[in-house]
């Protein structure tokens, strides 16, 4: 629905050079920016596919949809910040825009949006709305403005839709405020013309680094990768420290460099679709499901992005609403509070426990401001007397949240096989997660 076709879907896994345990000049690592470093930080956000595809119960539109379908009947953005807030997301992505070029905002650019409808009698402002829900109930906000548009008549003749496009990001990135992320995907096919678009992505981001300098630019971008699929899944030891690619949003902004910080974004829905579909509201992924997701997301050195569709009401959907809850509550369950903790640099961190405790979760961050340094490790309890290895990996970076089956130990310990300089470690903490309790008789 929203795969980014243009984009290589694997990317070259990180070679480690040599057998020292210093393979290079610390000063040469890629190492992130403020934005990307508090971006890795909030660990959960969210997407709201919201649309005219909502009112035509599909996931795609082709452009020709009437304007006066779209009537939620009690849009209310601030129950979605709410609903957001207790699964923990940090920052939620609206589509602005999607394929079939409807607008949720009264561009002056096209008829074919909110200004043509009946929901506020013509004078709603979705995008507005869910701006000043976000900055009152504390979440970021993030925009995505899909390129290919099945709507807009210059859609393939590539001047002209290019600065139409250009237009349109200028509206949203001076109109709500500040924007911490910009999601453009890849999707790209005939317009109303029959004429493909090539987009002229350089001039794109020229316009979002001079009206929002601190946003990120996600997926066909230069700040933030897709990670490949639509799962939410990241790979084992999926890395931020990335080889520059061929891909325009890579070589031609950081030209002249080998390697960069190119994070992972997994996005993923809460429903079989991006948009809410009625016949899908017993389809909610489980909680089970979520959790496994946020271990092989978050717990891979990647961030979430989690889709939350509205419905028609223009409300998150009751199930979703309690799902969302659900999951935050077990996530802090289970992590919010360690048996116990450290930090610490060098080739070797050793967590003593004061007495033997049974463990099943631990818990590795890198301090990343310097890089993602460590290329290699090994994790070790003392089990018996002796050492045993509960995870061999490559990449540590901002999360690896390991599990393994509930041991008894005395010490934990962190053994760096191979680094870029110094190991730094912001937290190496161990955690006890007893299956979740069966809820209490009514």
């Amino acid at each position: 629905m929203i795969k980014p076709y243009n984009i290589i879907k694997s990317f070259s896994a990180i070679i480690l050079l040599g057998c020292n345990f210093f393979s290079a000049a610390a000063s040469e690592i890629p190492r992130p920016s403020p934005q990307q470093l508090d971006w890795q930080d909030m660990e959960i956000i969210a997407f709201a596919h919201f649309g005219i595809n909502t009112f035509t119960d599909r996931e795609w539109g082709d452009g020709k949809e009437d304007p006066a379908l779209f009537n939620p009947t009690a849009l209310d953005a601030r129950q979605w910040v709410k609903a957001l807030k207790t699964a923990g997301v940090k920052l939620l992505i609206l589509t602005a825009k999607h394929h079939d070029g409807f607008c949720l905002w009264p561009s002056k650019y096209t008829s074919h949006s909110v200004r043509s409808s009946p929901w506020r009698n013509g004078q709603g402002d979705v995008v507005k709305e869910v701006a000043e829900a976000c900055r009152q109930g504390g979440l970021k906000l993030g925009l995505y403005l899909s390129p290919w548009d099945r709507h807009e008549p210059t859609y393939g003749d590539s001047p002209a839709y290019n600065e139409h496009f250009r237009n349109q990001l200028r509206e949203l990135l001076t109109q709500y405020g500040e924007v911490t992320e910009v999601w453009f995907d890849g999707a790209c096919g005939e317009g109303p013309n029959g004429k493909r678009q090539e987009y002229d992505w350089l001039s794109f981001y020229k316009v979002v680094r001079e009206l929002q300098p601190r946003a990120l630019i996600a997926i066909c971008g230069p700040d933030i990768r897709w990670v490949g699929n639509e799962d939410g899944l990241a790979r084992e030891d999926e890395a931020s420290d990335q080889p520059v690619g061929n891909e325009p949003w890579q070589a031609g902004f950081h030209v002249g460099r080998s390697r960069i910080w190119y994070p992972a974004e997994c996005d993923v829905s809460i429903r079989p679709g991006w948009f809410y579909h009625a016949k899908e509201d017993s389809r909610v992924k489980s909680l089970d499901h979520l959790m496994d997701i946020y271990y092989k997301s978050v717990g891979r050195n990647a961030v979430l992005l989690l889709n939350v569709p509205p419905d028609r009401r223009g409300l998150i959907h009751e199930n979703d609403a309690k799902r969302l809850e659900e999951f935050g509550t077990e996530i802090n369950r289970r992590f919010g509070r360690p048996i116990t903790e450290t930090a610490g640099r060098g080739q070797t961190i050793q967590l003593n426990l004061e007495r033997a405790t049974k463990i099943d979760h631990v818990i590795l961050m890198e301090d990343i401001r310097q890089g993602e340094r460590i290329k290699g490790y090994s994790l070790e309890a003392m089990v018996g007397g002796d050492w045993k290895q509960l995870k061999q990996g490559r990449v540590i970076g901002h999360k690896q949240i390991i599990r393994f089956d509930p041991i008894e130990t005395t010490a934990v310990r962190l053994q760096v096989k191979q680094s870029e300089g110094e190991p730094l470690i912001r937290k190496l903490a161990v955690y006890r997660v007893q299956p979740t309790p069966p809820p209490s008789p009514r």
